[in-house]
């Protein structure tokens, strides 16, 4: 297999421009037979020995087509002929709500990469995009009305996905597969005016670079770079703030609303972004979701947002982001003496009696609550909060709805429903780790103390 020098050198420069490759990784390159990744594979291993690269292909077969199954054959003729381990695997697209058969095709081959990868250990999945695919992407996007991570148009780094050809043009990409010898197979679809990106390629890119500029790609790569330089800026500040802001708390990450308000309005939004991606949801967000993100930041009390699996509630002055939403407790008996563990708060409750001694003196700790065993009633359990649950708190004058209660002790709500409430008959004796309620208190003529304790699941911290 012969090698255009120049080609090869252009590729490395690129891959050491980005900190794509250091040297001795192994990496999966995504081949689909088209000139672009036939090209990608073709420097690859012209570069092998001298990166120390182990590299293994990955043909995404999405049975879309007829040509289908004869390109994933050709992918696999291709390894074969150049020793290199190939791997089809085939997708299934079919109609989902809300996504084009374009956009679940791209989502599922991504998918394969990343299962792949991890199964061979890759560090690195490299990907046939070039310059022509940047410039297309950053007009259609331009036309679309996208802001600047959007006209920062393809990363060549994002994760463990690099794209070594991105600074190269296609025509230079034919040329040395056509100067090697070496054949590709045409993807009928890439002509098919139905697709907004072969309507740029074909008929808009050409208009331009004949009527406005000749270097009209060039020039729409050039603005990519500036446009993915700012958005590298604001994504490495929003980051610091993330740190400094985001707690790890009740299953979630949980923010000041103040705190983000005080940043500019771009770099609040993306530090909830970050947060998402923490938390899973890493696919492109919809027009509708950086809205609802904006909301979030704002004034007043948002409904509930769910991004793809993550839940974004606000409470008072916190935000919080998680993957689902807390299940009320159920009710359970408390043995005495005995404990019982109550996973959904993170808790176990230890119950025990004793004599009360002279000069007793109650604890302070939230996490403990003392009662007169004399006056409490046989029947001691635990369970989550109900609709229309009143609660007397210790020293008030009587009782008060239990929402009112938790809202007026700023309870966030998604803590409202993991709150363990011990009951003494049907009466609420104690909201566990908030307050005590004025069930059977501890006198000068208490005999006997029923002491119960919250003790975190784990030996882990408890939510504060």
């Amino acid at each position: 297999m012969t090698t255009g020098t120049e080609f090869v050198e252009k590729v490395l420069r690129t891959i050491r421009r980005h900190g794509m490759l250091a040297g001795g990784e192994t990496v999966l390159v995504g081949v689909s037979g088209g000139a672009d990744s036939v090209a990608l594979l073709h420097a690859l291993l012209a570069l092998r020995p001298r990166l120390g690269l182990t590299l293994h292909v990955l043909h995404v077969n999405h049975a879309l087509r007829a040509e289908a199954d004869s390109e994933a054959a050709f992918v696999e003729s291709l390894g074969l002929r150049w020793g290199v381990p190939v791997m089809v695997e085939r997708v299934h697209v079919g109609a989902e709500p809300g996504e084009s058969l374009e956009a679940q095709a791209r989502r599922q081959r991504y998918a394969a990469f990343a299962k792949q990868a991890r199964a061979l250990g890759a560090s690195r999945v490299a990907l046939g995009h070039t310059a022509d695919d940047q410039a297309e992407t950053v007009l259609m996007r331009l036309l679309e009305g996208a802001g600047p991570r959007g006209l920062a148009g393809i990363p060549p780094v994002r994760s463990r996905f690099i794209r070594p050809l991105i600074e190269i043009r296609r025509r230079e990409i034919e040329a040395e597969l056509e100067g090697a010898g070496l054949a590709w197979v045409e993807d009928p679809s890439n002509r098919d005016p139905k697709f907004l990106r072969n309507r740029i390629r074909h008929d808009l890119l050409p208009f331009l670079a004949a009527s406005y500029n000749p270097r009209i790609s060039e020039a729409l790569c050039r603005a990519a770079a500036l446009a993915r330089g700012l958005v590298e800026d604001v994504e490495r500040l929003a980051a610091h703030e993330l740190d400094r802001l985001a707690r790890v708390e009740d299953g979630g990450l949980v923010l000041s609303r103040a705190a983000l308000g005080s940043l500019p309005a771009g770099i609040a939004e993306e530090v909830l972004r970050r947060a998402l991606h923490r938390l899973d949801e890493g696919r492109p967000l919809r027009a509708w979701a950086q809205r609802a993100l904006a909301r979030l930041t704002g004034p007043g009390s948002p409904a509930p947002v769910r991004v793809g699996r993550v839940w974004l509630e606000v409470s008072g002055d916190h935000l919080r982001l998680s993957r689902g939403t807390a299940e009320p407790l159920p009710e359970a008996a408390l043995p005495v003496p005995g404990s019982l563990a109550l996973p959904g708060a993170g808790l176990r409750l230890e119950a025990r009696e004793f004599d009360c001694p002279d000069s007793y003196t109650p604890p302070s700790d939230p996490w403990v609550a003392v009662f007169d065993r004399a006056a409490l009633p046989g029947m001691l359990g635990v369970r989550g909060r109900r609709a229309g649950d009143r609660f007397h708190p210790f020293g008030a004058p009587g009782s008060k709805r239990l929402k009112a209660f938790l809202i007026d002790a700023k309870i966030p709500r998604w803590r409202r429903d993991r709150l363990p409430l011990f009951l003494a008959g049907t009466e609420i004796a104690w909201v566990v780790g908030i307050r005590r309620g004025a069930v059977a208190p501890v006198t000068p003529a208490t005999r006997r103390i029923l002491e119960v304790r919250a003790i975190p699941l784990g030996g882990g911290a408890r939510a504060e």
